[in-house]
Parts: C-alpha cells; sequence; structure tokens
C-alpha cells in the first residue's frame, strides 16, 4: 500500500534548485541533448525489436504465401485470380520489406511508417483478391502489418516528444548564442565608442587651430602682397567685363542684321551669299574670341552683302543700334576688331594675373587651410552621425539583452520543471 500510494502522491520531495551559470549554459544543453538521446534510445528500443520481429515473421508469411498450395475444389475463377494477383502481391510485399532500416530512432521511424504504409496498400491491393484463397495466410498477414503499426504507434509519442524537447534545447542554444554575441559586440563597442569620441576631439582640435592660423593671417608681412595681387585682378576682370559688354553688343547687333539678309538671300536663292553671311554669324557667336585678321576678313565679305539688301529696302534696320553700325561698316570693322583684340589680351592678363595670386605662398597655405577644414568638417559630421548611430544601438542592445536572458531564463526553467535556474550575468562583462 505504501509503495502504492507513492506511485500516485510522490515522496513529498521535490528536486533540489540548481543555479546555472550563464557561460555553462552550453554544457548544460549538451548533457540535455545527450540525456534525451539516451531516453529516446531506451524507450524505443522494445517497441524498434518488435517491428523488426514483425517484418521477419511477415517476410517468412509472405515467402510461405508463395509458396502456398490452393484449394483444388475452389472455382476455376478464383484459381485465375490466384495466378495473376499472388505474384504481384508477393513481389510488392517483398519489396516493401526488403529495406534496411536505420538503427537510430529518428531515421528507423520514417522508414518502418512508410513500411507498414506500403504494406497496408499491398494488402488492399492485390490482396483482397488472395482473402478468399488463402484466408489463414492473409490473416497472419493483417496481423503481421498490425504488430508492426503497434510499434510504430508506441514509437510515435516518444519520438514527438524527443524532437519537442530537443526543439526547445535548439531553441535556448540560438538564444545564448545571440545574447553571447550581443554581449561581447556591446563590451567592444564600449572600446570603439572611446576611439570615436577621441577623434572627434583631435578633429576639433584641429579645426580650431586652422581657424585660429586663419584668423592671425590678416597680420601677416606678405598679406600686403597678396592685397595688391587682388587689386591688380579686381581692376583686370572689370576691364575685361566691359570690353566683352562692348563686343557682345557690337557682335550681336552685326549678328541680328545678317540672320534677317541670310533669309533674303536664302528666299533669292544666293548660296555664295548664304555661305557668307553664315561664316559671319557663326564667328561672332563663337565663345573663343576670334583673331583680328581673320573676324575683319569674315566681316568684309558680309557687310556689302548686308548693305546691298539694306539700300534695296530688302532689310530693314529696326534701331539706332543697327542704323549705327551698317551706316558706317568701315568704322564698324575697325570697332569691333579691335574689341576683340582688347578683350583677348585682358582675358590673358587676367589669367596671368589670377595664377600670380593663386601661387603666391601665403595664398596657397589659406586654400590649403581651407580645403582641410572643409575635409575636417566632412570628417566630423561622419564622425558625431556614426557615434550617434552607436549610441543609439547601445541604448536597444542594453534594453534588448535582459529581454533575451529573460527569456532565456524561462526558457531552461520550463524545461527543466524550475529546478534549474539561470544566473543572469552583468551586461558589462561578458
Amino acid at each position: 500500500m505504501h509503495t502504492f500510494l507513492k506511485k500516485i502522491f510522490g515522496t513529498g520531495k521535490s528536486e533540489p534548485q540548481i543555479t546555472l551559470a550563464f557561460d555553462a549554459v552550453p554544457g548544460w544543453i549538451t548533457e540535455k541533448e545527450s540525456a534525451a538521446k539516451a531516453a529516446l534510445a531506451s524507450g524505443t528500443r522494445e517497441p524498434m525489436a518488435d517491428i523488426r520481429n514483425g517484418i521477419a515473421n511477415l517476410q517468412l508469411i509472405i515467402n510461405n504465401i508463395a509458396g502456398a498450395e490452393h484449394d483444388p475444389d475452389i472455382h476455376p475463377r478464383l484459381k485465375t485470380i490466384a495466378k495473376n494477383s499472388l505474384p504481384q502481391f508477393v513481389k510488392a510485399m517483398k519489396a516493401s520489406l526488403a529495406k534496411d532500416i536505420p538503427e537510430d530512432p529518428e531515421h528507423f521511424y520514417p522508414v518502418a511508417a512508410e513500411c507498414v504504409k506500403n504494406c497496408l496498400h499491398n494488402a488492399h491491393g492485390q490482396g483482397r483478391y488472395l482473402q478468399a484463397i488463402f484466408p489463414e495466410e492473409m490473416k497472419a498477414v493483417r496481423h503481421g502489418i498490425d504488430t508492426i503499426g503497434r510499434g510504430i504507434n508506441t514509437i510515435n509519442p516518444l519520438l514527438a516528444d524527443y524532437r519537442k524537447e530537443m526543439a526547445g534545447l535548439a531553441s535556448a542554444r540560438a538564444l545564448f548564442e545571440a545574447i553571447a554575441d550581443l554581449r561581447t559586440d556591446f563590451t567592444a563597442s564600449e572600446e570603439k565608442v572611446k576611439r570615436i569620441h577621441s577623434r572627434i576631439t583631435e578633429i576639433r582640435e584641429r579645426s580650431a587651430a586652422i581657424e585660429r592660423e586663419q584668423t592671425s593671417m590678416p597680420q601677416d608681412p606678405h598679406m600686403q602682397e597678396v592685397d595688391t595681387r587682388k587689386a591688380v585682378l579686381a581692376d583686370l576682370c572689370r576691364q575685361r567685363d566691359e570690353a566683352s559688354r562692348t563686343y557682345s553688343a557690337l557682335s550681336m547687333t552685326a549678328s541680328h542684321v545678317f540672320r534677317k539678309a541670310e533669309k533674303i538671300a536664302t528666299k533669292q536663292r544666293h548660296p555664295s551669299e548664304i555661305a557668307i553671311l553664315h561664316a559671319a554669324m557663326d564667328i561672332l557667336s563663337d565663345h573663343e574670341i576670334p583673331d583680328k585678321e581673320r573676324l575683319d576678313g569674315t566681316l568684309g565679305a558680309a557687310c556689302p552683302v548686308a548693305e546691298r539688301m539694306i539700300t534695296a529696302s530688302e532689310v530693314l534696320l529696326k534701331n539706332k543700334e543697327e542704323r549705327s553700325v551698317f551706316s558706317d561698316t568701315q568704322e564698324f570693322r575697325r570697332e569691333i576688331c579691335a574689341a576683340a583684340s582688347a578683350l583677348k589680351d585682358l582675358e590673358e592678363n587676367c589669367h596671368q594675373a589670377e595664377s600670380a595670386l593663386t601661387s603666391h605662398p601665403l595664398v596657397m597655405k589659406m586654400q590649403s587651410l581651407e580645403r582641410e577644414k572643409t575635409q575636417l568638417a566632412a570628417m566630423l559630421e561622419k564622425e558625431s552621425q556614426g557615434l550617434s548611430d552607436l549610441e543609439e544601438w547601445r541604448k536597444k542592445t542594453e534594453k534588448h539583452i535582459p529581454e533575451l536572458l529573460q527569456e532565456l531564463k524561462e526558457k531552461i526553467a520550463g524545461m527543466s520543471r524550475d529546478n534549474v535556474q539561470l544566473q543572469v550575468p552583468d551586461l558589462a562583462h561578458p
């Protein structure tokens, strides 16, 4: 009676609680996996043996059926059925029972289940035609299939429990590895934060030094030379711009009249005049300032064509600028060629003055400092953004790791029925 009551109510003693250190979790999981495999092997040993014996017995039964003599007094039609169905049934059953079954329970189960499935299919297929001819033998076949089926049914819940436990352990291992990786990364990020702060400090110090140096430059003894060269360049640029406006005004006025003249020449079908006028418009609209001789020669050919059309009232002059140009084309050619020559000289002078300014050691130093300052500003922005992203990640990780630890703690407690408690580690010390 005492033993019976112990089985029902237990001994009243609970298993002692064990505290599991975080770093010991992989070993604990491995032990649990080994224990689960051992329990599965132990629990399935007998039903697996029964299944193997059932398959062997069924093979023997099939061999007996293959050589069995049927009743000579049966109906001729049944004899024909037996003659046709028996070889097919025997062949199918032998093929179903001939497969090697693995020793490992996990691999054993699907092979044995497939064997039963095929045997049932054979029994319900060609086997149903043999019931009347070989009733005892077919009864033995069904019994043999049932024996294998019962063994599989016994293994099924054991295997289901094993797979459930192994899935839980795999999940716990994945959780542990995720936490371990995050803790390692979190600790490494502390050094990374320090390095970024150090780089930011260096960038700011260098930027401040550049600003101090730039502030002191107006007192540099060579700044007077720079200012003089700037003034020379500014004056030359002003003269160049004035010359450019003069040349542009003359060229645009003439081009407008030449365009009207070209339309008249096109209507009159004078290809030579069209070519002359087109060449004049091209040289006047070119971005490059033409040579004085080429410009004068081209205008010398185009102006008489336009003047003839103006005299014939084929081309009308609309404003005083156009009338001024074509009232004296000789003066216009001299004026625009002088403007082109002056503009070309001034552009060259501006280029030389600009080179003289930019090549001055003090200016080169100023430009170098400004470039470095711009680069430092870009670096500071990049480092600051990296620091912001890293600090945001650290905040999320500080919150996420305890959540994962709690999940792992609950999983371990559930798998050990609360007799194992996970010791939660300090985040800062992986």
